[in-house]
């Protein structure tokens, strides 16, 4: 039985002996209604005051059985009230270790800053491409929430030292902060880039002039919500077929196909080879939009002649099947 429902049962439990216990005084006794609750509840509290008058044969028996029927009852209050408070108590400082020592495991992973709305769409995105990650939160209520969901948050403040370090930002690959305000985010990044000179970071803007300040501090990206939603909006009414176009490749309409990055490894079937002789659609099935190299350059839209080398990154679109054919011939 659920813990509610024990509590439920002992408050409909004390409730049946208080009534029960009036009633029987009132029929065996003939006391008035306010005599025979007191009789009842100095019989069941077991206080020893005087009885409203002296009790007959039957009164006495009846009280008896009051009294050991309270005393068990009492026995299943106390048990079902420490265990709702003792185990309620265990069953958060066990989540929490487990939750701790979840976390302790984790390598090359991305740390979440933050749980609002911003990190909640980040989450689902990372949950879907099955990267590992762990959220920061100041509020219980949400990091209650994300673990019930199945995954790893950490209640603590992402401005402090102590608490990225419970995390993991000594290991993590990339930091993600999506606090509530530019301060906080400036904060962090700061003390993150101090604690991880090698993290990634991107970090949430919301006002215009603390792209500048994030990227000053260390962040290697800013993302403004209000400038991506202000050109969306405009793009709907100036280019609505390519906003359409692009809904499909970000599966907002429903359909599978995506803009995804494969990494080249070094030794990998592609590794010194041209994209025609690659045969990445033939083979996959995919279109190839781009190749980043690890210096930076950026192919677009590149043709046969292009050489891939170990550490480029392949900008493709097509399905997640697709997708990872091309995963394994690039190892």
């Amino acid at each position: 039985m659920k813990a509610q429902n024990k509590v439920l049962l002992m408050f409909l439990l004390l409730f049946v002996l208080l009534f029960g216990g009036t009633l029987g005084y009132m029929i065996v006794e003939g006391m008035a209604f306010l005599d025979a609750l007191y009789m009842t509840v100095i019989t069941i509290s077991t206080v020893g005051f005087r009885e409203v008058h002296y009790l007959s044969a039957s009164g006495k028996i009846f009280t008896i059985l009051l009294i050991i029927t309270g005393l068990f009852i009492a026995a299943f209050a106390v048990t079902v009230f420490t265990s709702f408070v003792i185990e309620g108590e265990f069953r958060f400082i066990l989540r929490r270790r487990m939750m701790e020592k979840n976390v302790s495991k984790l390598k090359a992973h991305y740390i979440i800053c933050g749980a609002g709305e911003t990190g909640h769409y980040i989450v689902n995105q990372f949950k879907k491409r099955k990267v590992p990650f762990v959220v920061l939160e100041m509020d219980p209520v949400k990091v209650e929430q994300i673990v019930e969901q199945g995954s790893l948050a950490i209640l603590g403040d992402a401005t402090v030292e102590e608490d990225l370090l419970k995390v993991g930002i000594d290991r993590a690959t990339g930091l993600l902060c999506c606090l509530s305000n530019d301060a906080d985010n400036v904060f962090t990044v700061l003390t993150a880039r101090e604690l991880n000179p090698d993290l990634f970071i991107v970090s949430r803007a919301i006002d215009d002039k603390a792209n500048l300040k994030l990227i000053k501090a260390g962040a290697n990206k800013t993302v403004s919500p209000n400038e991506i939603g202000g050109v969306r909006m405009a793009s709907l009414v100036l280019r609505p077929a390519v906003v359409s176009f692009l809904d499909v490749i970000t599966r907002a309409g429903g359909m599978t196909i995506d803009l995804e990055e494969v990494s080249i490894g070094k030794g990998s079937v592609l590794d010194g080879i041209s994209l025609a002789e690659a045969r990445i659609p033939e083979q996959t099935g995919l279109i190839v939009m781009a190749v980043k190299r690890s210096s930076d350059e950026t192919r677009i839209n590149p043709g046969p002649d292009c050489t891939l080398q170990a550490n480029d990154a392949l900008i493709v679109l097509g399905q997640e099947e697709q997708v990872e054919k091309l995963k394994m011939l690039a190892r």
